[in-house]
């Protein structure tokens, strides 16, 4: 297993914290090494020791439990022989049995999954407090960082939806009309090989503000079979991404191998989520935030899939998607929803989608984007910061939240909005995420400022 896919997203990284008046860094290399060793306990991993002494652990090896998934083993990335076979046979089973047979399979895995769900936070809460061990290193009352979205946004919320059959292809215009009439804009991936694409359906997304990506090649649970048959495949991928004008990347069935998709030209993928039992290879990467792997930059899929709530569960209303919504609004994190339009054909399914965009809409404080803006944004967001117009040095003083807030331009070419400060700051032992609204945000926009999320100690 290659660690560097993953050793980029340092807490650092993550939190990009302000430098000092004199331009140089408030924290230094070894306080974040002391802050992550003080707070590693969080993460209750087995392969790691319950106590180490400060700086005396390996980051990488850390990246690769979590975002790497190797607290599930050396095969992680392998599916057992009872998959395989069974991928073989699928072509001859009617989609009514495979279906069947996913619902009794699903339980199990849920019962044997080491990680929480719908909620698992102990990623979140790691970060939490890191960033709560360097105000104590530190000796601040509250330090600046990077905003994760845009004008201070609580959260993003981002809709994809994985297009599997002829079938779904019909219905995509029906769920795009769908998404128009509340004002949401979504991502469609595509299998280019299991049934004629339309381009011209393609074209009509892209026009109409929509995003088209590619969802493997020909959907038959073979992709990562073996390095050869991967390597058949990838180039026709690549091809079909380019002519497809996609720039994101959605392996089917969740199947994931993270050193063999460095060869797939893409700007970000969505295979990954941070916690799912239901998956053919359960588990998950922890994270409710974008992270780095290798050259391309993963979005994880934060909400159960659509299947999983009505079909597997037997859900009749979206509260597990809007409890999990609170959480990560909580966390300031992504909210990633993927669904799909062979499913939301049918009604009980698209019932319990619309309640969840109905509801989702009435609430304010997310930054609404589709994936390509996620990962322009997120990669912009750790960039060194732009010069602001007119040579301004743009520190303000907000009188109406009491702390300052340095308001940046938008860079050339970003989809997204400007990127201003937060705030972390300490509050009876509790650390306080506040990021900070700046003035273009909408009345109706504005986010719950300074939520508190309770850190363990």
């Amino acid at each position: 297993m290659n660690v560097n896919l993953w050793s980029s997203n340092t807490p650092a990284r993550f939190w990009l914290l302000e430098p000092g008046e004199n331009g140089q860094p408030i924290v230094s290399p070894d306080d974040w090494l002391q802050a992550v060793a003080r707070s590693v306990h969080v993460l209750e991993l087995p392969q790691l020791p319950d106590t180490i002494e400060p700086g005396s652990y390996d980051l990488d090896a850390i990246l690769l439990q979590t975002l790497g998934e190797g607290q599930f083993g050396p095969e992680r990335w392998r599916l057992g022989a009872t998959r395989r076979a069974y991928y073989t046979l699928k072509p001859f089973l009617p989609r009514a049995v495979t279906r069947m047979l996913r619902r009794l399979t699903s339980r199990p895995m849920q019962d044997k999954s080491q990680l929480g769900w719908p909620i698992e936070d102990r990623y979140a809460r790691f970060l939490w407090e890191v960033a709560k061990q360097i105000l104590v290193a530190t000796g601040k009352n509250s330090l600046s960082f990077r905003n994760f979205w845009p004008h201070g946004r609580a959260y993003a919320l981002v809709l994809t939806h994985d297009v599997e059959t002829a079938e779904g292809q019909s219905y995509v215009r029906a769920v795009a009309d769908l998404e128009e009439r509340h004002g949401f804009r979504s991502s469609f991936n595509f299998v280019p090989e299991r049934y004629t694409v339309d381009e011209a359906l393609l074209a009509e997304l892209r026009q109409r503000g929509f995003e088209v990506g590619v969802h493997g090649l020909k959907h038959d649970g073979k992709l990562f079979r073996s390095h050869a048959e991967w390597s058949r495949r990838v180039a026709r991928i690549n091809d079909y991404l380019h002519r497809f004008e996609a720039r994101g990347f959605r392996t089917p069935l969740t199947h994931r191998q993270p050193e063999w998709m460095q060869d797939l030209e893409i700007d970000y993928d969505l295979s990954f989520f941070d916690t799912d039992p239901y998956e053919p290879m359960p588990g998950g990467a922890m994270s409710l935030w974008p992270f780095q792997v290798g050259h391309f930059l993963e979005l994880p899929y934060t909400l159960a899939q659509d299947y999983t709530l009505t079909s597997v569960l037997g859900e009749e209303t979206p509260r597990l998607w809007l409890q999990k919504l609170e959480v990560i609004r909580n966390y300031h994190g992504m909210a990633l929803l993927n669904s799909h339009p062979d499913y939301l054909r049918e009604e009980r399914t698209r019932a319990v989608y619309v309640d969840f965009l109905q509801t989702v809409k009435e609430k304010s404080g997310y930054w609404h984007a589709l994936p390509a803006e996620v990962a322009a944004g997120w990669r912009e967001r750790g960039k060194s910061r732009p010069t602001l117009p007119a040579g301004r040095q743009g520190l303000e003083r907000s009188e109406s939240q009491g702390f300052e807030l340095e308001t940046e331009a938008t860079l050339p070419g970003v989809a997204s909005p400007g990127i201003e400060r937060g705030e972390i700051r300490l509050r009876a032992g509790v650390l306080v995420v506040a990021p900070l609204a700046g003035p273009k945000v909408e009345a109706d926009m504005q986010p719950v400022l300074g939520r508190e999320v309770p850190v363990r100690p």
